[in-house]
């Protein structure tokens, strides 16, 4: 009586802890589909149970004794049933349940063993020895489901069944015909709960296979309705989505790439990288393309890598692409836009940044930043830069007088002639308001007197009448003009001009001054003031009239 009890009591426990086992969080289909899977075993176990219960009844007659091995054979139903719940339903990490159930199944059997193969197995302690092992084995399954892993099994998805589990689910049904068959074969008789039990087995199978079909479909359709949010997303993005293989062919390329680069996807099928990549840009597109290769070889993919290039549009222009390289299935994926306006907004933005916006020519920081780097990049063979400041006489009365549209027109007429009047490599700027200056380097800036026949060429061009808005404008200029000297720095250079250029303003205007710097002293020795000398212009004694002529 006590190893029934306790057979009893541990059962009740053992099969709450299945329970817990086998329930999760997912569809009903899959719920169904276990509860039938757990069934099928159970059922199968109890088939083959009940017929060796009947043939054991038939020989001895001992009912009691039949229903004690029926108790066994539940007990040994439900481990079964734990392990299998156990096995498929955690994280490798979490298999101390699994553990302790097996143990539990290894004790169960030594007592089945022992009341097979030993009539009268002995006492232990005055307990039976077959009663302590089954006590023992049940207590085992009893703790096991609420060991680590034991209950995890509610945050695991179970949807994808593993082949082991699609092909057990005919080995109850095959364990259920062999038992009958043998008992049939005995002559053994056959009663209701045999009949019910070898029924509902074959029964059980066709309604699981019907709920594993149901569930596939249902997976199926989820696949579809993902598969086209999906696409409805890709080929709906403005994005070219492409996907290349290791080797670099073309798989797929979204419909984007039509608007974008005027190419139609299906043409774009089967090409290879680099697709229509500006020569330059080939370097930096070809190692992210690469380095992918080498991590995928690996098995250890990396992050996802941006890359910026120019690619051919159809109509034959090129277009700035900026894309992300990453990981994928077949190979990689880009996800390329165009940013062709992005790109023209910040060098427009930059250009603003270093030039005028009226005259288009370099402002005051660019001009700084390009006698700074003509100075560094002078040798002793290379000549030595040379400045001109100029400042437009008379332009405040054009100004004043005809409006602030006439004296920007005139501002741009002045710019032009003064490049003009210029080599191509050399740099003029407006360095704010009338001033302008000029960077002459090579032959220019190393012999003052070419600086000085640009000089008076600048001046001439300026002196001449300015047609605007069907009138004429008279201004003149006061140039300065200094040539750098080794040791020299760019303010200091930058100031002599200036200097020049008050200097032939003080001295009547519409005059050139140079700026004739001396050979750097010691530190002992006395710094002489540099000296200004007026340069005859090729022009009337009187001064230029300023202003508009009538």
């Amino acid at each position: 009586m006590l190893a029934v009890t306790g057979i009893v009591l541990c059962l009740v426990v053992a099969i709450a802890g299945l329970v817990i086992a086998v329930a999760d969080r997912g569809a009903t289909l899959i719920w169904l589909r276990r509860v039938l899977d757990g069934w099928m075993i159970a059922g199968s176990l109890l088939t083959l149970g009940w017929v060796l219960l009947l043939h054991r009844a038939d020989q001895s007659g001992d009912a009691f004794g039949s229903l004690q091995d029926l108790a066994r054979v539940a007990s040994d139903i439900v481990v079964f049933g734990l392990l299998v719940a156990l096995r498929y339903s955690v994280k490798r990490p979490e298999r101390t349940a699994t553990t302790v159930a097996a143990l539990a199944l290894i004790v169960l059997t030594a007592s089945d063993m022992l009341r097979i193969l030993m009539p009268a197995p002995g006492t232990w302690y005055g307990i039976p020895c077959a009663a302590a092992c089954s006590i023992t084995g049940l207590l085992l399954i009893a703790v096991a489901p609420w060991l680590a892993g034991g209950s995890s099994v509610v945050d695991v998805d179970q949807r994808i069944m593993p082949v082991v589990g699609v092909v057990a689910a005919f080995v109850p049904v095959v364990i259920c015909v062999l038992a009958l068959t043998a008992h049939t074969m005995a002559g053994g008789r056959t009663d209701m709960v045999l009949l019910v039990l070898a029924g509902l087995l074959p029964i059980s199978l066709g309604i699981r296979q019907g709920i594993i079909h149901a569930d596939h479909l249902r997976i199926t359709r989820e696949v579809t309705t993902r598969e086209a949010l999906y696409r409805a997303l890709v080929d709906g993005t403005r994005d070219v989505i492409t996907i290349v293989s290791l080797d670099g062919r073309v798989l797929y390329v979204s419909p984007a790439a039509h608007h974008i680069f005027g190419y139609r996807p299906e043409d774009l099928l089967g090409s290879r990288l680099p697709l229509y990549c500006h020569p330059d840009d080939l370097t930096p597109l070809m190692q992210s393309v690469e380095a992918l290769r080498q991590e995928a070889a690996s098995g250890i993919p990396g992050p996802g890598r941006r890359v910026s290039c120019r690619v051919r549009h159809a109509d034959g222009r090129w277009r700035h692409v900026e894309s992300t390289v990453s990981h994928h299935t077949e190979g990689m994926i880009f996800s390329s836009r165009d940013v062709t306006d992005r790109v023209a907004q910040q060098e427009q933005l930059e250009h603003l940044a270093f030039h005028d916006a009226l005259t288009g020519l370099p402002n005051r920081a660019l001009f700084a930043d390009r006698v700074a780097h003509a100075l560094r990049k002078r040798t002793t063979r290379t000549a030595p830069p040379a400045v001109l400041f100029m400042d437009l006489d008379g332009f405040k009365a054009v100004n004043d007088s005809a409006g602030h549209a006439v004296g920007d027109a005139l501002l741009i007429h002045a710019a032009r002639r003064i490049q003009a009047s210029v080599r191509a490599e050399d740099t003029v700027a407006r360095l704010g308001g009338d001033e302008f200056a000029a960077l002459l380097e090579g032959e220019a800036g190393a012999h003052p007197s070419r600086a000085q026949d640009v000089a008076e060429r600048i001046l001439s061009t300026l002196t001449q009448p300015y047609q605007i808005a069907g009138r004429e404008a008279f201004v003149s200029a006061s140039i300065g003009m200094t040539v750098a000297l080794p040791g020299v720095t760019p303010d200091e250079l930058l100031h002599q001009a200036d200097e020049a250029m008050y200097e032939a303003k003080r001295a009547g205007k519409g005059r050139i001054r140079t700026h004739i710097p001396q050979p750097r002293q010691t530190r002992h020795s006395p710094s002489p003031e540099a000296s200004h000398t007026a340069t005859p212009l090729h022009a009337p004694d009187q001064p230029a009239a300023h202003g508009l002529g009538q």
